[in-house]
């Protein structure tokens, strides 16, 4: 379920608020084998299923940069703006992937309004805190301070 709300600049009036929770997102073997191809990260312990039983995390995992592009979206299902002409990620502050994201599992983002400011014509820079939880796992899958920048005339 997703907060709907009119527009950036209401964000200045949101800081410290809860945005709540995704819904669960699989992560097939398939995805990961994909994002292996388009990044040319093939390394074993992500593609190779037969050697990766054997290995450290007893199966294939998803890359970490896989899980963090992922943010995008579950967050983009958790905020909605009537009013918007532009929105851009402007980047992270801090990212961490405490735990592997075993392929097969399910993650889903929380996440709560860190900041907000005005940075000029038209513009909000968000600053969201987001925890991606891994079904079943006491840690999170990946935990980092995303920056936006929404735009509205």
């Amino acid at each position: 379920m997703s907060i709907e709300i009119d527009r950036p600049q209401d964000l200045l009036t949101m800081i410290g608020a809860d945005l709540g929770t995704s819904e669960w997102l699989a992560i097939p073997q398939s995805d990961i084998d994909l994002f292996a191809i388009a990044t040319h990260d093939n390394q074993w312990i992500h593609t190779d299923v037969e050697r990766a039983k054997t290995g450290p995390f007893g199966g294939t995992i998803a890359h970490g940069y896989l899980t963090l592009s992922l943010l995008i979206p579950l967050w983009s299902s958790m905020l909605e703006f009537r009013q918007i002409d532009m929105a851009v990620n402007y980047g992270l502050n801090k990212v961490r992937f405490p735990t592997p994201v075993p392929a097969g599992s399910k993650v889903r983002l929380s996440a709560s309004l860190a900041g907000a400011e005005d940075v000029g014509r038209g513009g909000i820079q968000a600053t969201i805190d987001a925890t991606m939880e891994l079904d079943g796992s006491p840690k999170p899958a990946c935990i980092a301070q995303m920056v936006h920048r929404y735009y509205h005339s």
